[in-house]
């Protein structure tokens, strides 16, 4: 178990009243999972969920674009709720900002961050606002699904396999990228930029402004496809583990098969201090917000139904007991260690 799940299971352990909401049967799910649901009465669940998004954690004030860091900062909250196959509907916002940050600065983030609602249809219901040394980003989300169509982490079974949506690593791509041009977040605006701008671009997309597989999540609950799910957040490596976890099943899966980028031959010398490891990235690094998820063989021919589906790959199988398996293009196996994004990690 990483340091971030342990120090959950302490949290969840100091509040055993939370079983008491449980007695009228309106609490179905709570810590553990990407989202809560709670049963309010009538045809529908609330699936509900928090996500924190901090300067000098989660974004760089001197790199990141405002727009970006409002953009991003909803979306990934919202991956939680297709994670369980639920749609967005509304959203509380909680901001703490410098009061040097009052101007420009936060004109952008409100762009990004109502683009981002559009997109998703969602509404903002309120929320706080306070003074600070550093923004800080605290947002809660609601959705809703048909009841008992929320699909979670712990329905695994061996024999089951595994799939992801997209392919994994371009947000880190990205970030480096970022993080190593002169240009910043201006090249995205800056559709003048030559020597690769639009290339660059590209890249850089998927670390500043994510999509979520909304759709998909939601077409995979109604259609009871999948039988267990989660977004990669934190990477394949520590995801994996989390799922098997809930569940209580291991899995073995093929490294040939796991969806990557690299960085383009036409970009390489440009960046010659970027050395990117496609596997490693797809492996272990976070930000991706794709789709997690199981499905048991007999629903296979139906998962060709589904919204992207020339998109998903089968990565692997979920086996019985509890050690996860990377398998090497040559046939060796070794134990995959979670090496995903953990904050807690000394």
């Amino acid at each position: 178990m990483d340091a971030e799940s342990k120090l959950v299971a302490r949290i969840a352990r100091a509040f055993p009243e939370k079983d008491k909401g449980r007695r009228d049967g309106r609490l179905r799910l709570g810590i553990g999972d990407d989202a809560a649901i709670i049963a309010p009465g009538g045809k529908t669940d609330w699936v509900l969920s928090s996500d924190a998004f901090l300067e000098g954690v989660h974004f760089l004030a001197k790199s990141h674009p405002p727009d970006s860091v409002g953009y991003k900062s909803l979306v990934r909250a919202a991956s939680d709720l297709a994670a369980m196959g639920a749609t967005p509907r509304f959203f509380l916002l909680t901001l703490a900002i410098p009061a040097s940050r009052t101007g420009p600065w936060l004109d952008g983030f409100l762009r990004g961050m109502s683009r981002a609602a559009r997109s998703m249809n969602m509404a903002l219901l309120g929320g706080d606002t306070t003074k600070g040394d550093a923004v800080s980003i605290s947002i809660t989300v609601l959705g809703e699904i048909a009841r008992g169509r929320t699909v979670t982490r712990s329905g695994a079974r061996p024999g089951d396999l595994i799939y992801v949506s997209g392919k994994l690593g371009p947000a880190q791509l990205g970030l480096e990228i970022l993080l190593r041009s002169s240009f910043r977040g201006k090249i995205l605006a800056d559709r003048s930029i030559k020597d690769g701008g639009a290339e660059l671009r590209r890249l850089l997309r998927p670390h500043l402004y994510p999509t979520i597989k909304l759709k998909l999540g939601a077409w995979l609950a109604k259609h009871r496809v999948a039988s267990a799910m989660m977004d990669i957040s934190d990477g394949l490596s520590t995801d994996l583990a989390r799922l098997c976890a809930a569940s209580r099943v291991g899995a073995q899966i093929r490294s040939e098969s796991i969806p990557r980028v690299a960085l383009p031959g036409t970009l390489a010398s440009r960046f010659k201090s970027l050395k990117p490891d496609p596997l490693k990235m797809a492996l272990h690094s976070g930000d991706d917000y794709e789709l997690l998820f199981t499905v048991p063989p007999r629903n296979i021919k139906k998962l060709i139904k589904a919204p992207g589906f020339s998109q998903l790959t089968a990565i692997g199988e979920v086996t019985r007991g509890k050690s996860i398996t990377l398998i090497s293009r040559e046939g060796s196996k070794k134990p995959l260690k979670s090496q995903g994004w953990d904050p807690f990690r000394s």
